[in-house]
């Protein structure tokens, strides 16, 4: 894409907030009129006969645009025709086309895609979900958020959601069960960085890993904090488990190092805050997600990753 024409868009929607599902919606029609009858478009064109609606506003014109960029999720049930602000947000997108028409940077393509790349932010900026269900076991409500980053990070290439949210779970429970203040919090992005950090939390003689995908890496930093008098402990999924005991038995520390799934991990600690009590368990829940969510405010930049729970 053409710089001039990334910077204009980006002026252009953090001018006009350009950001929800409903201007988004009017973005993605209105691009796809610009396409089928030409530029410059006629805002007056581009009304209902009744006067009140965007022409071809709807959620099965929204979707069909989505699917040729393989997304299913829907924007907006409704395509955004019930937005109040929709016919000033077409308006608006009229203009802006018009005006790249004019500096000669109207790439329809381009313009499109840069739309989609703010419905795929918009789609992962939802918070994950929790439903607090006595029926269900702990371990499932912990394997939901986890399946849930997972999903997010298939969608959304470059961004391991499933590994930030295991090092702020394992964060937030260990503040449940020790109190604040007991460690320290790093965000993803930077805690456990090769070469910078020997763990992820240290508590006492204690030092904690916590990875999605277990490496030689992380054996060798659980060899270094041996060497330093620590007892390390390495959290992860179920998958994990037995590729981080067999790289760890290999270079003969299988023995020395304690590994934990992470579903295991946080729900028996739940069950003990609970102390084993169905009314203590929902508290025990509520606690940790009100500290996670905590965490993710004090020292990420994601909003997305909290965690939302439903009754």
């Amino acid at each position: 894409m053409d710089p001039r024409l990334r910077e204009t868009l980006i002026a252009f929607t953090a001018e006009k907030k350009f950001r929800g599902k409903g201007p988004l919606s009017v973005a993605l029609i209105v691009t796809d009129h610009a396409r089928k009858r030409g530029l410059p478009l006629s805002a007056d064109e581009l009304i209902t006969e009744g006067g009140g609606q965007v022409l071809g506003l709807g959620k099965g014109a929204i979707q069909k645009i989505l699917a040729k960029h393989d997304i299913t999720r829907v924007l907006a049930a409704e395509g955004g025709r019930t937005s109040r602000g929709s016919l000033n947000n077409m308006r608006q997108c009229v203009a802006l086309l018009n005006s790249l028409h004019e500096q000669g940077l109207s790439d329809l393509d381009a313009i499109e895609q840069f739309w989609i790349e703010k419905i795929q932010e918009f789609f992962a900026g939802k918070p994950f979900k929790i439903k607090l269900d006595a029926s269900r076991s702990l371990r499932t409500v912990v394997r939901d958020v986890i399946a849930q980053a997972e999903e997010r990070q298939r969608t959304s290439q470059g961004t391991n959601y499933a590994g930030a949210v295991l090092q702020y779970l394992v964060g937030a429970k260990l503040d449940c069960a020790l109190g604040k203040g007991h460690i320290e919090h790093n965000s993803f992005s930077t805690a456990d960085a090769p070469g910078e950090r020997a763990g992820d939390f240290f508590i006492g003689d204690v030092a904690i890993h916590v990875t999605t995908s277990p490496g030689e890496s992380v054996i060798e930093r659980c060899r270094e904090n041996l060497n330093d008098g620590y007892r390390p402990i390495l959290v992860t999924l179920q998958r994990g488990l037995t590729v981080a005991e067999e790289l760890a038995r290999n270079v003969h520390l299988a023995e020395r190092i304690d590994f934990f799934e992470i579903e295991q991990f946080v729900a028996l600690n739940l069950y003990e805050l609970g102390k084993f009590a169905a009314e203590g368990r929902k508290v025990a829940v509520n606690d940790l997600v009100a500290r996670y969510n905590e965490v993710v405010e004090e020292i990420d930049t994601d909003p997305s990753l909290k965690i939302e729970l439903k009754r």
